[in-house]
């Protein structure tokens, strides 16, 4: 009877660790669905090949798997990409560098441009003027930004405002911050496709959802019928949230991804 030795173990950390990383992007992107169909397929094709050793079966879905495996690097290619780059992110290894180095805790730190997307937020709330602002996390938002008005201006609450006025041409696109500066406006989004999202929920809604399910950013919405503010990040949707809600949310989400 083999032994499970601290490889064996190690090696199933590993395989875990993948696992549930994929299932949490997959899942946050809307596509676990289609995840879990590949996963079903996989385990199928282990099984005759290998267990029954169904020879027929086999070469058949040897074929499919050949084949699939470039079909989905094209279906999957935004959750690869963002697979990748969380894996590689320094946040993921200052966990493993804090095992190593005993760090102080400090208090969370507070950017001083936040306060301006707040109170610009709070002005268009109270005036029902729509925005969906996106602040980039660790992925590169440049296909997103490219598709805008490049304006790459230092954060001001009177500009953005001015961009989301009702009769301005950028108004009905998003805006993407990128560390602490506006880098373009009127950019078009994802759209969410979830049967979860509330039908009172608007375009803006949805296209926030969709981008924090593509890519690991935040996003902020105005609501042009109600004024409520809303955030969308991870695939989640926080309604109706006060000044002080989105202040700390914003400095939460900045400080994790710097």
């Amino acid at each position: 009877m083999d032994v499970i030795g601290i490889k064996d173990i190690i090696d199933i950390l590993i395989v875990a660790t993948i696992l549930f990383y994929i299932y949490k992007i997959m899942k946050e992107s809307g596509t676990l669905s289609i995840f879990l169909g590949v996963l079903a397929f996989i385990i199928i094709w282990f099984v005759a090949s290998v267990f029954l050793q169904m020879e027929l079966t086999g070469r058949i879905l040897d074929k499919f798997m050949n084949i699939g495996l470039l079909i989905l690097v094209i279906i999957f290619q935004d959750q690869i990409k963002r697979f990748l780059v969380e894996i590689g992110s320094h946040q993921r290894w200052r966990v493993i560098r804090n095992i190593f180095k005993r760090k102080k805790e400090q208090p969370e730190k507070r950017n001083e441009w936040v306060l301006p997307i707040v109170y610009a937020c709070l002005n268009m709330s109270k005036s029902k003027t729509g925005a969906l602002i996106v602040i980039k996390g660790i992925v590169p938002l440049d296909s997103f930004v490219n598709s805008g008005d490049i304006i790459d201006a230092k954060i001001n609450g009177r500009l953005i405002e001015n961009i989301f006025f009702k009769n301005s041409p950028l108004h009905d696109g998003a805006m993407v911050i990128d560390n602490g500066r506006i880098r373009a406006a009127g950019c078009i989004l994802p759209v969410s496709h979830d049967n979860d999202v509330p039908k009172q929920l608007g375009l803006r809604h949805r296209a926030a959802l969709g981008m924090s399910q593509a890519t690991d950013a935040m996003a902020i919405i105005v609501s042009e019928e109600t004024g409520n503010i809303s955030v969308a990040c991870a695939g989640k949707l926080s309604l109706r949230l006060s000044s002080t809600d989105l202040e700390a949310r914003i400095n939460k989400f900045v400080n994790e991804n710097t």
